[in-house]
């Protein structure tokens, strides 16, 4: 399998332990992996974005532009400013729910809807709502786990829900595990929802 995954959002949401699970699902499945986070500003609020570069012909861990084939956007804005990567036929997972980024800038009103008009006039796009998926959890922190279900469920991330399952398993806290179990089981129907549309 040869797949390019990039990975964007906001300081604090979880982009980062989501990269992992996805390089380390690759691996557990015979595959190899490069991946690389970079991290702006390096705190909460600032933009965050991983590469996850899965195949035997891969030899730099950043995705070039127009590389990717799947783009996951824990923030519209964020999505935005990293379609660059995408590929023409790529796919896009974004949440709907805007975070506003340091990026940005103060003072900028910003409720992320021309961000989604945007993506969906422009590419395959499935948009899920963080706060909606994650309100059965009590928390939207639950997303970055629930966001690998829909990518799963979309058939669009390349690696067996089982496999992604058991990784969560391996890295997610005892105490979290079972939330985050059944966020990536809700993740995966919305996604499944989206593939049979």
């Amino acid at each position: 399998m040869k797949k390019d995954i990039m990975i964007c959002g906001v300081g604090g949401q979880g982009t980062v332990l989501a990269s992992k699970i996805i390089a380390a699902s690759a691996m557990d499945e015979g595959c190899r992996v490069h991946s690389a986070e970079t991290i702006g500003m390096a705190q909460r609020g600032g933009p965050v974005t991983s590469h996850v570069r899965i195949g035997d012909d891969v030899f730099s861990p950043l995705i070039p532009a127009s590389g990717a084939d799947l783009l996951i956007a824990f923030e519209p804005s964020e999505a935005v400013r990293n379609l660059k990567y995408l590929k023409k036929d790529g796919f896009v997972i974004v949440n709907s729910i805007p975070l506003k980024p340091a990026s940005l800038g103060g003072g900028a009103d910003y409720d992320g809807k021309a961000e989604i008009e945007f993506l969906t006039s422009r590419c395959r796009c499935l948009v899920v709502n963080s706060d909606e998926l994650c309100r059965p959890f009590g928390s939207s922190k639950f997303f970055n786990i629930a966001v690998l279900g829909a990518a799963v469920g979309a058939g669009e991330l390349g690696l067996k829900g089982e496999t992604v399952r058991n990784e969560i398993i391996r890295t997610v806290p005892e105490r979290f595990l079972e939330k985050n179990l059944a966020a990536f089981s809700a993740g995966c129907k919305i996604g499944e929802e989206k593939k049979c549309r």
